[in-house]
């Protein structure tokens, strides 16, 4: 009994005990989403589990395979600890109905000790042994037989022909599959937190490269002035009725007298990118110094006030979540950005500078649940899709629940407004500009994050929208400018508003007129 329990296999027959196990063990809640969320009928369904499947199986079996042939030792110590990681991330799967995306990695990072001892219990180590011990033992102990190299060469040639043959029937699910990213990568075990690990640790170095530095710049007068600067989320320019949309989506804002309405596009489809563009003084891969980091080292007062993600490093003392906010002012929402606004004016007002930038990061129009962005009292356009999901069967509702955001940012922006406007002891402007479009089902596409090359205009014409108090600043005439503006005019616009003269700031790519030009 004892030799047959040590008799040694074949590396093949190892491997398909392995990517069958981690299947059976550790993947169900992963085939549990799809089952759940695809909207195909009953043969379609089936059709994409059964696809899902063998590419998982495929794939688990020849990376298996390849580790074990290549490391040998080292590879069974490493498919031993992904196990054992595997039954703990499925664990909490099941009992805390998280998914394993960079945000759960980044608190794991990030919580200590004490406080991850509270999820410690008797339920959780037998899972782990049961789950996670016990399938080490066998990757630890079990003899195997690794052949000749020619047959890994045909195990990872067939392999990867199988699945991209696979992957070749499924080419219609690569929408639904990129909505659902975020959900399916934190419940496939052990990608999820391996690729997640790994962003994490490039989002930490992102965070930790120096930037390129600026020349130094200086404030050139002490009068009071406060810039807010509303990074929008997904805001298409198309359904703004103050660019033509035939429904009432700005019934402030159109009415809102001083309201400047530029045309402008985004240089990217996705938040990052976006956001960059909006912050940095000239299109470029490289990271130099954004406007928030470069406003603060230049002697400006910055606070960054977020509901969103993505941007790239902000090196400002104050960076507000709108959890903190929410600390802040218990009972107010957290999930709607009117918790960025919440005690704007005695911030500003308590400001012990000159020269004051507020930047509200929001993401009022993000999906793919547009409905859950805004109060039900802004529910106007209905029925609404709850999901993007849902919205596939009826574009209508989609539409109508996205529009209601655009209710939503237009009430947020002229509070804001009149906010400024009421501080008549300070200069004041408001600039909104969205960091990229949304496709809402034209051409069966949704959402946003196409390449530019290939990606529709809703998902890069944006709203670029100004206003600024009686007597500071004077606009450009549009003769001067272009007929359709790009996000670096903010870093420049946001120089002159703020009064800093610097070698980095670039007229052409201003808004505004110098008020006095021998000063600058």
């Amino acid at each position: 009994m004892k030799k047959k329990l040590i008799r040694p296999i074949s590396l093949f027959a190892f491997s398909c005990v392995v990517s069958i196990g981690t299947l059976l063990l550790y993947n169900i809640p992963f085939f549990r989403y799809v089952a759940a969320n695809t909207n195909e009928d009953a043969g379609g369904k089936m059709l994409l589990l059964a696809s899902l499947l063998v590419i998982m199986l495929v794939l688990n079996f020849m990376m298996t395979y390849l580790v074990m042939f290549v490391l040998r030792a080292v590879g069974r110590a490493l498919l031993a600890v992904l196990s054992v990681i595997n039954a703990t991330a499925v664990y909490f799967i099941y009992t805390y109905n998280v998914i394993i995306d960079a945000t759960t990695i980044e608190n794991v990072f990030n919580t200590r000790y004490s406080e991850a001892s509270g999820f410690f219990s008797w339920s959780l180590w037998l899972f782990i042994l049961a789950c996670g011990v016990v399938p080490a033992l066998f990757c630890l102990l079990q003899p195997v037989v690794r052949g000749k190299a020619r047959r890994l060469g045909l195990v990872c040639g067939g392999s990867l022909a199988a699945v991209l043959a696979v992957g070749a029937l499924n080419i219609g699910q690569t929408l639904w599959i990129s909505q659902h990213d975020t959900e399916l990568g934190g419940l496939l075990q052990p990608w999820s937190y391996l690729v997640n690990t790994g962003r994490v640790m490039s989002f930490s170095q992102d965070e930790q490269a120096e930037e390129i530095k600026l020349p130094d710049g200086k404030i050139t007068d002490r009068e009071k002035t406060v810039v807010v600067l509303v990074i929008g989320e997904s805001a298409r320019k198309a359904n703004f009725q103050l660019y033509g949309y035939a429904r009432d989506t700005n019934p402030l804002l159109s009415k809102r007298a001083g309201l400047k309405v530029y045309q402008a596009t985004s240089c990217a489809t996705y938040t990052t990118a976006g956001t960059k563009a909006i912050l940095e003084p000239q299109d470029s891969g490289d990271l130099y110094e954004l406007l928030p980091n470069y406003a603060y080292r230049t002697g400006v007062d910055v606070s960054w006030r977020t509901s969103n993600w993505g941007e790239p490093p902000i090196h400002v003392p104050e960076y507000l979540t709108n959890e903190e906010l929410g600390e802040q002012y218990p009972g107010e929402n957290v999930y709607y950005d009117a918790i960025l606004q919440k005690g704007l004016r005695q911030r500003i007002e308590s400001s012990q500078k000159d020269k004051v930038l507020i930047v509200l990061h929001t993401s009022t129009s993000h999906g793919p649940k547009y409905a859950n962005k805004y109060p039900k009292e802004f529910e106007v356009y209905r029925p609404v899709a709850q999901n993007v999901e849902e919205g596939e069967k009826n574009v209508g509702r989609l539409v109508n629940a996205y529009d209601n955001t655009i209710r939503y940012t237009d009430y947020l922006l002229d509070s804001l407004i009149t906010t400024l406007r009421s501080m008549s002891e300070w200069h004041s402007a408001m600039i909104f500009i969205s960091d990229h479009g949304e496709s809402l089902g034209e051409n069966k596409m949704f959402m946003h994050g196409l390449p530019m090359k290939l990606a529709p205009k809703v998902q890069y014409e944006i709203p670029f929208l100004v206003w600024v108090s009686d007597g500071f600043r004077d606009y450009k005439p549009e003769q001067d400018l272009p007929a359709v503006l790009e996000q670096h005019y903010i870093f420049h616009s946001v120089l002159n508003l703020l009064s800093i003269q610097s070698p980095a700031y670039n007229a052409a790519y201003d808004i505004f007129k110098l008020r006095d030009a021998g000063g600058r």
